[in-house]
């Protein structure tokens, strides 16, 4: 085990070993363009297979894209966390070929639990949703063999 690692060190190596084995990730075609200790970066490009019967992105789909900004922010730390409640505000529509980017942010951390906020973008910088999310730490690490950082 590498206990010299520094916190973004532990972060990158972390977000590595969850893209692995994110299968939805992959399925939608997101990218972890940013991680950092209790941050997270990703963008997924809105193809025609995610467009609505309103002829914009399904809301579902733009939620998908928070919460996976949301876990690679919550589980930087390596310590194996999952979410206990979500909620996100719609604010305008994703279009087909936007470039929607969800970055996360912690915002409070105590013991096992943590707050997280997310706002999705478009290619524009314009906002079109914003989510929170509530995060409970379990047993385990995201990586074994890797240290955790203690939030």
């Amino acid at each position: 085990m590498n206990r010299d690692m520094t916190p973004q060190q532990i972060a990158e190596a972390t977000a590595k070993g969850m893209y692995e084995r994110d299968h939805t990730a992959h399925a939608l075609g997101m990218v972890v363009e940013a991680v950092a200790p209790g941050r997270a970066r990703l963008t997924m490009t809105v193809r025609k297979d995610m467009v609505n019967g309103h002829d914009i992105c399904h809301g579902g789909l733009i939620f998908t894209l928070a919460d996976s900004a949301f876990a690679y922010a919550c589980n930087s730390y390596n310590h194996v966390t999952v979410a206990q409640g979500a909620t996100i505000e719609f604010l305008a529509p994703g279009k087909l070929g936007d470039v929607l980017t969800a970055t996360g942010t912690e915002r409070h951390v105590a013991g096992k639990t943590g707050v997280y906020d997310i706002e999705v973008a478009n290619q524009d910088g314009k906002t079109i949703a914003l989510f929170r999310g509530k995060s409970f730490r379990i047993r385990g690490h995201v990586v074994p063999g890797i240290p955790t950082i203690d939030a």
